[in-house]
């Protein structure tokens, strides 16, 4: 069935909040009831309304996502360019020029300057944590904290990496370790080492080059990547990215409309995707209140007022709200049978929490699972995946399932080579990295991606070389001691690297 075309005037029409028309790459929407939900709030889109507000839109988000988001009745038809005219245009407003930070010394109260921000070079980069530094200076602060935040005190979202530090090292000595190869393969895919980028939304909001930059690392580091849902460029610039013969993952939210879910996932496939990883932990999005907050500092009291006085929606949601009309909350077990049936790639499920549910992913007939808590950013005071793997293998265990029937994978919080070296001891075939490839991107773009992965690579062979494992095969359970794992209360030295680099959360009344 063909869209109707609009003239430019007849869109214009539709421009109240009451009725919402906006165009996108030629195309008219009606937005009206989606501009509550929002990531940016409502007023960035009835601002727009009947205006083209494709300048807007494009420097975070892909041309295909209202195809992925809306109902297909919603499309309203196509806009004739040639009625287009300059006053029909929404323009992108003035950046703000930030005035410069004063700090006050506490020792004598006089205020000194802070000195400018000089980016170090990329060798000077020697950890994951000396790219998160530096992406929290070069990121917009609304950018920032959408990446950064976790879940309502972020309990969670900070144990994900101190959780590695509660297992301790056994390592074995006298082994030939001249040769180390960390090479492994997982899913019918070979890696330069047991890990890979997951899926994380949106890319652009790091560097311009967003997702095509990913992939174009994922290649030269070796690695696949898990092509999001909600990336920055469609799926087809993220195909098109790829090198012969790469290897990619993509990762899946099941949407309301199946339909929507089907058609993507046939793309998928037809593409050579390898495996598809199903995000399961996000029937309702968490409360990431460093997001809220920077969007509600952000955008100032003089955008409070309209639908938020009349008590229609809460605009200080931040840049995670809009998800939640795009994921399918009765998405269930019962599902499972449609979810194989639609696709021939290995279907895994991401964000299992505990053993009884990998135990039933194996039993369904499933491919595997990643033990994940969506980088903390979900159900605080979860555990992290870490801290789950050793249940999950004992249940699977006990399941009668053998390793290569069933892939367990973890992410969250892995920032060393020994995180990953831990990982893989304790029964994981690899490790997904997310927040450390967007910060390497936003600091260093694609080069920043690969020199991340290297000093991974470093880490990681030292670790195996120390511990007495030539390979990766080599690494066992025997190699790790986790007797203080589940334990929360041990006390750990301070980790200075964490400490400095996290930004705490701050009430209102100190901001």
């Amino acid at each position: 069935m063909s869209l109707p075309t609009f003239s430019m005037d007849e869109v214009a029409k539709h421009n109240t909040k009451e009725d919402c028309w906006v165009v996108l790459y030629g195309k008219a929407y009606d937005l009206t009831k989606f501009a509550r939900v929002h990531p940016g709030g409502a007023k960035l889109i009835t601002d727009a309304a009947g205006m083209d507000a494709t300048a807007l839109f494009d420097p975070i988000h892909p041309k295909d996502i209202m195809d992925k988001l809306l109902k297909p009745s919603l499309t309203m038809g196509a806009v004739d360019p040639a009625t287009i005219k300059p006053e029909h245009v929404a323009k992108p407003p003035e950046k703000k020029v930030e005035p410069k930070k004063k700090k006050t010394v506490a020792a004598s109260g006089a205020e000194e300057e802070v000195a400018e921000f000089k980016k170090p070079p990329l060798a000077a980069m020697l950890n994951s944590f000396d790219f998160e530094s530096v992406a929290r200076e070069v990121m917009e602060p609304q950018a920032w904290g959408y990446y950064s935040s976790g879940g309502d005190d972020e309990i969670t979202l900070r144990d994900n990496h101190l959780a590695f530090q509660r297992i301790t090292m056994r390592p074995r000595i006298l082994v030939n370790v001249r040769d180390i190869d960390m090479s492994t393969s997982f899913l019918g895919v070979k890696a330069s080492l047991p890990l890979y980028f997951t899926a994380t939304a949106l890319a652009k909001l790091a560097h311009q080059d967003g997702e095509v930059a990913i992939v174009k690392a994922a290649k030269k580091a070796g690695v696949p990547y898990m092509l999001p849902t909600l990336s920055s460029y469609t799926l087809d610039e993220m195909l098109e990215a790829r090198a012969p013969e790469q290897p990619v993952f993509s990762q899946l939210y099941v949407n309301p409309e199946r339909s929507r879910s089907e058609e993507y996932v046939k793309k998928l496939e037809e593409a050579g995707v390898k495996a598809l990883f199903v995000t399961v932990d996000a029937p309702q999005l968490g409360r990431r209140e460093k997001d809220m907050r920077n969007k509600f500092t952000q955008q100032g009291s003089d955008v409070q007022g309209d639908d938020e006085g009349e008590g229609e929606v809460d605009r200080s949601q931040g840049a995670t709200r809009a998800i939640s009309s795009y994921i399918d909350p009765g998405l269930c077990w019962d599902d499972v049978p449609w979810l194989k049936s639609i696709t021939k790639m290995p279907v895994l499920l991401k964000g299992v929490q505990c053993g009884e549910d990998a135990v039933a992913a194996y039993k369904a007939g499933l491919r595997g699972c990643v033990l994940s808590n969506h980088g903390g950013r979900q159900l605080d005071t979860c555990r992290p995946g870490i801290e789950v793997l050793p249940e999950v293998m004992e249940a699977l265990k006990e399941a009668g399932c053998k390793k290569e029937e069933f892939s367990v994978f973890v992410d969250g919080g892995i920032r060393r080579g020994a995180d990953i070296f831990k990982a893989v001891a304790l029964g994981a075939e690899a490790c997904g990295v997310g927040r450390p490839v967007l910060y390497s991107l936003a600091s260093y773009g694609q080069n920043g991606i690969v020199r991340m992965v290297h000093m991974l690579q470093d880490e990681l062979q030292m670790v195996m070389r120390l511990a007495g494992t030539p390979n990766t095969a080599s690494i066992t359970e025997k190699h790790v001691l986790t007797t203080n794992l589940a334990d929360h209360i041990v006390p750990l030295p301070v980790d200075n690297l964490t400490a400095k680099t996290y930004q705490a959360l701050s009430p209102a009344a100190k901001l």
